[in-house]
């Protein structure tokens, strides 16, 4: 029997349901707490699953929301606002997913693969919600980030309560969630352990490495040796920790072990699922999330139903409690859920913030302008041209940079070029590439570069980046011009002291850089610990510094034309 309590949320009271059981169809029985109004009828049911713990979710009726840098930030109290969602006349219904919270059963692996498919458990789930008395069987789903690829996962296995679906902040291509480029990222550390600003999973002791059930303790043993010979791996103190203590780490041991992209992360991959999801799908995302974004867009391509794309503006952390896109949220849900035509499917399904401009462009497909790739020569002097340079090696020497192990030096070395101030305002809209000549002394190095739009005042603002791990400089027949895609399937050492083109993936921007502004690009070998960009972020939002001493030379000179590859809107598209 569930605890029935009521809740006064600003002048109205909210009916709150408290420890739910809802059996899945093996017998595990998952848990539940319902928000709803007091009148007793049915409504349309906004469902949200995670393994974050719902008792963290109700905190939204008690913590107003807080913004990055604030220390009351917590990165997983992600299911929306209750009140809110209470006030517009649904049923809010947040759940745990098995292995976590108050729910029974075993979670085995990562978010896309536990002991039984999670979005089979959000198909029993949704069912059973539009069967319940209080709702009217119309089922939609809320929330950001996991949520968001947890409605991703449900849609895919076609409830038929699921009428309709809103995500924000989701992530799909779990390989690119958690290796940028090749690069070891840490925020899914945080968001598994608690750490940084989150909570992490509501751990049970039902929670288990796929790695260690998969696989016996001595071939572990082997796995676990040959991952601590990675230089990088072993100079990480919580990595060492991780391999040596798994089962206080059970998801994060897995994907230290898992340094290639591979069945692991394909198993129920959201965007490979995409063509299976056929309701109304909204997919929302602000800039400056870079991956999250690509994969956004990537799998809004692949879906065949009625589709929305809105990417929001910069910078890239929404607050927690989440509360933004609830407007544009309960208008899609007005018209799926409870059939009011609002005019909402009657807009141009593409809609893009550019930064620089400060508006919004609408269009039918991404990019929503024609665009033209422009290179951006890396020059001598530290300078960006759209010209080539025209001096051979010995006279237009590298640039370089020498980079000691953080366990030996706190001092992050960065080049930088920068193209000259605009006499225009331009607008760039789309993905790109950094194409880099380079030479290293040692058999792998990370390339990790920003694009900053600095203005004369001397402020500036992160545009894009790009990482890749040298020894993942594999391209794969995705690649086009200004849009390079690596398989991450294989490492292929780098020989010290020979030259070679290293295609980093820049991820997709909009930006107006407006007259008077510069274009400046930064490279480095590690994350600076402290900017304009980083400091808006959790403080576990870094990647894997390289863990040996590298020297590397960057060549830009007539044979080796380091450049950037750069998504110009033409003119025709600027009156669209």
């Amino acid at each position: 029997m569930a605890d029935l309590q009521t809740w006064d949320a600003g002048g109205h009271t909210i009916r709150i349901r408290k420890d739910l059981r809802v059996p899945m169809r093996d017998g595990v029985e998952l848990a539940a707490d319902t928000y709803e109004g007091v009148e007793d009828r049915p409504r349309p049911a906004l469902v949200a699953l995670s393994p974050y713990g719902k008792e963290l979710q109700a905190l939204a009726l008690t913590t107003p929301p807080q913004r990055r840098p604030s220390p009351m930030w917590d990165g997983c109290i992600e299911a929306g606002d209750i009140a809110r969602v209470v006030a517009e006349d649904y049923v809010h219904v947040i759940g745990d997913l098995r292995g976590s919270g108050d729910s029974g059963g075993e979670h085995i692996g990562n978010y896309n693969a536990g002991g039984v498919p999670l979005g089979q458990d959000a198909y029993d789930f949704i069912e059973w919600v539009a069967a319940q008395p209080w709702c009217d069987g119309n089922v939609g789903m809320i929330g950001i980030s996991y949520f968001g690829s947890m409605q991703v996962l449900a849609a895919a296995e076609r409830p038929p309560s699921l009428k309709a679906i809103f995500v924000s902040g989701g992530h799909y291509d779990f390989y690119e969630t958690t290796y940028h480029g090749g690069i070891m990222w840490f925020m899914p550390r945080a968001a598994r352990e608690g750490r940084g600003g989150d909570s992490g999973w509501a751990f049970t002791d039902r929670v288990k490495s796929r790695m260690l059930e998969t696989y016996s303790p001595e071939e572990i043993k082997e796995r676990v040796a040959a991952r601590l010979q990675d230089p990088d791996i072993a100079a990480w103190p919580n990595l060492v920790h991780v391999l040596h203590y798994p089962k206080n780490h059970e998801a994060w041991f897995d994907i230290v072990l898992n340094e290639l992209d591979g069945e692991w992360y394909e198993e129920r991959n959201p965007v490979a699922l995409a063509p299976n999801i056929e309701i109304p799908v909204w997919l929302q995302l602000d800039h400056g999330r870079g991956w999250t974004l690509d994969g956004t867009i990537e799998l809004y391509n692949a879906l065949k139903g009625p589709k929305k794309l809105d990417i929001g503006p910069y910078p890239p952390m929404q607050s927690r409690p989440f509360i933004e896109e609830h407007d544009k949220m309960f208008r899609w849900y007005e018209y799926w859920l409870k059939g009011i035509d609002n005019g909402v499917m009657d807009e141009p399904p593409v809609t893009v913030f550019v930064e620089g401009a400060r508006e919004s462009v609408t269009a039918q497909q991404w990019p929503p302008k024609p665009i033209e790739y422009r290179p951006l020569y890396l020059r001598p002097r530290h300078q960006l041209s759209p010209e080539p340079e025209l001096m051979g090696t010995e006279f237009a020497a590298p640039d370089g940079f020498y980079q000691a192990p953080l366990t030996v030096t706190d001092q992050v070395q960065l080049l930088s070029w920068g193209a000259a101030p605009f006499d225009e305002d331009t607008e760039m809209i789309g993905t790109g590439a950094a194409h880099l000549f380079a030479e290293i002394d040692q058999e792998d190095t990370n390339f990790i570069l920003r694009l900053w739009d600095a203005a004369p005042t001397g402020k500036r603002q992160l545009i894009t980046t790009g990482y890749l791990k040298a020894s993942h400089r594999e391209l794969d027949e995705r690649t086009t011009e200004g849009s390079p895609y690596h398989p991450h399937t294989r490492t292929e050492p780098v020989e010290p002291g020979k030259i070679e083109e290293y295609v980093l993936r820049l991820y997709p921007f909009a930006n107006v850089f407006k007259k008077g502004h510069r274009l400046v690009v930064e490279l480095s070998n590690c994350e600076p610990l402290a900017d304009e960009h980083n400091a808006l972020l959790p403080p576990d939002a870094f990647h894997l510094p390289v863990g040996r001493p590298v020297t590397h030379k960057i060549y830009r000179d007539a044979a080796h034309r380091s450049r950037l590859v750069l998504p110009f809107t033409t003119r025709a598209g600027k009156g669209d």
